[in-house]
């Protein structure tokens, strides 16, 4: 297997065999969900088509908490089978599938009571170890301790002394959320799936009550045309509904969206080396270490406005700053916000009003013949939901194929860029040393690209000045801009700022400083005229303007209506349905 670029050339050559091939499968979506079952089912043989309407990961799979973990709260829930398989999940992501992308983080739990609080959170933090050791693939992760508040606030000094009596460190894992769901799409097309964003699905094609194939929209040309395939698989999360809708079916479950908003502040507002896990009257807020900033979230509360844009409004950023402040000794104001960020969790509806206890289990339906339906779940068990949603797929195949589906193998098949990677982490010096970068850049790319980062590499031999930080981000070189464009899918402003990289929510100004250098990046890869470049310019700063907007919106309705002030780049127009 060569690890394939998803370059212009390489989506304009997918985008030909979509419209020419008759596909096993077409997965609509792609999240982190709609690439894991591209890659599951291109692993297994079958010809595999994967079309996406924006960017890939531009919807909730790139606006989560990003943690890789079991789900502590769950074990309260008494959802053990849930946490046993999350767990398994997060081990197998550190050790085997993505160890450049997920690596362990520290969290400590503050103790407001004596005694029995301690033994209960104690007995539920030994049973999450336990869970995890009994997966196979927990060997790595370090078991919990039990602290002093003494010893609690000599590892995160911020805390205030009256905020806790004790405490509990223990280990969950974090992943770049964006990237992840990047680097499947990208393993999947070099297992020979046809991948191409910014391919809109305006209506799915039925002869007699079967399935057969979708009508799409190259949303960069214009251009409709019909993908044929044997089985099409709607993995498009809080859109899950809306995508049923094109055959004129509700489906066997329904979709509710709980927003989730974060604030990113930087890692000198709050001191210490560890997360933070705190209780709230809903449900637990964490404070994560990312990078040189901390990311604070999240909320959990029922959302019916705009999908494609969900607003964070002033009572958002007020109840995450009045939690967290309760036990920090340095209060944080909106000042010190550097980045928000909003995003939907896709929950399958029951009977509970409130969000925080709708099921995070996934379901998947064959809801009519040809079209496979996977909803509900977690970022975590991205892969199982994907192997379930194949699986069932394949049911759909069965006597048409003329020969036998292998079973999935992804729990055996390492992300592009894993292959090697501790090897290379080990010789990060020795790398730093021959391209004339700091160590401390030579990690940072590492656990970015892996491996790949020979390929970016190569960009700044052959070009030096991209071996330059990036102007208004200088935590980020030059040659990794380019590299998003001709490697990494990215097709526009937005998608680089924003998913490629974190510059929209790791800089004061959200990246605005720095949008005109990375256009001027971008703009000779992609072929833009000085006209288009400037079109992206003015949508990335009036994007910022209208969010920055909406956060100071004292409700939904309002926040909402200031996001929406801002178009789209590329306008997704509104879907219909084929006859």
């Amino acid at each position: 297997m060569i690890p394939a670029p998803l370059s212009p050339e390489t989506r304009a050559r997918a985008l030909e065999r979509l419209e020419q091939d008759r596909l096993d499968i077409l997965v609509v979506g792609g999240g982190v969900v709609g690439t894991g079952a591209a890659l599951d089912a291109a692993t297994r043989g079958l010809s595999v088509g994967l079309v996406e309407a924006r960017d890939f990961a531009s919807g909730t799979s790139s606006r989560s908490s990003k943690l890789v973990h079991g789900g502590l709260r769950y074990l309260e829930m008494l959802d053990f089978r849930l946490v046993a398989e999350a767990l398994k999940e997060r081990g197998l992501l550190m050790q085997r599938l993505a160890p450049h992308l997920v690596r362990p983080v520290p969290f400590i739990y503050p103790l407001q009571h004596r005694a029995w609080e301690r033994f209960y959170a104690g007995s539920g933090v030994a049973l999450y170890d336990a869970l995890s050791k009994a997966s196979g693939y927990g060997g790595s992760m370090p078991l919990h301790k039990h602290l002093t508040r003494r010893g609690a606030r000599r590892i995160m000094p911020s805390l205030r002394k009256d905020a806790l009596v004790g405490a509990l460190q223990y280990y969950d894992a974090q992943v770049d959320d964006a990237r992840h769901t990047m680097f499947l799409a990208r393993t999947a097309a070099s297992y020979g799936a046809h991948v191409a964003s910014r391919t809109r699905v305006v209506g799915l094609v039925k002869e007699g009550e079967r399935v057969v194939g979708a009508e799409v929209v190259d949303l960069e040309t214009g251009r409709t045309f019909t993908i044929r395939a044997a089985q099409v698989i709607n993995a498009t999360g809080v859109w899950t509904d809306e995508t049923q809708s094109m055959v004129h079916e509700r489906g066997q479950f329904k979709v509710r969206a709980s927003k989730g908003i974060h604030l990113v502040v930087p890692r000198d507002r709050i001191r210490g080396d560890s997360g933070l896990i705190l209780r709230t009257e809903k449900s637990v807020l964490f404070v994560i270490p990312w990078k040189r900033h901390w990311i604070i979230g999240t909320t959990d509360t029922d959302w019916s406005l705009s999908k494609d844009h969900p607003a964070a409004s002033a009572s958002d950023i007020d109840y995450l700053l009045d939690h967290v402040n309760a036990v920090l000794e340095q209060p944080l104001t909106h000042a010190d916000v550097e980045g928000v960020y909003a995003g939907l969790r896709p929950l399958l509806a029951g009977e509970s009003e409130a969000t925080s206890k709708l099921s995070r289990e996934h379901a998947v339906a064959h809801t009519v013949p040809g079209l496979v339906v996977v909803a509900g779940g977690k970022y975590t068990t991205y892969r199982v939901m994907a192997k379930d949603a194949v699986d069932e797929a394949v049911h759909g195949l069965e006597g048409t194929l003329g020969r036998r589906v292998e079973p999935c193998v992804t729990e055996n098949v390492p992300l592009l860029g894993a292959d090697g990677y501790q090897a290379m982490w080990n010789q990060r010096r020795t790398v730093g040393t021959r391209a004339g970068l700091h160590v401390g850049r030579v990690e940072h790319l590492l656990e970015r690209y892996g491996t790949l980062i020979t390929e970016v590499l190569e960009l700044i031999e052959a070009e030096p000045a991209l071996g330059e930080p990036l102007p208004g981000a200088e935590d980020y070189l030059k040659a990794e801009i380019r590299y998003a464009v001709t490697h990494e899918g990215a097709r526009h402003l937005d998608d680089v700022l924003t998913r490629r990289t974190r510059i929209s929510i790791e800089t004061f100004d959200r990246g605005v400083a720095a949008a005109p250098h990375v256009a001027e990046l971008v703009a000779e890869a992609l072929g833009w005229d000085d006209a288009q470049r400037q079109k992206e310019i003015d949508h990335y700063v009036k994007r910022v303007e209208a969010e920055r907007q909406s956060q100071q919106m004292p409700d939904d309705e309002t926040a909402d209506a200031a996001r929406m002030g801002a178009p789209d780049v590329v306008p997704v127009t509104t879907a219909t349905t084929t006859p």
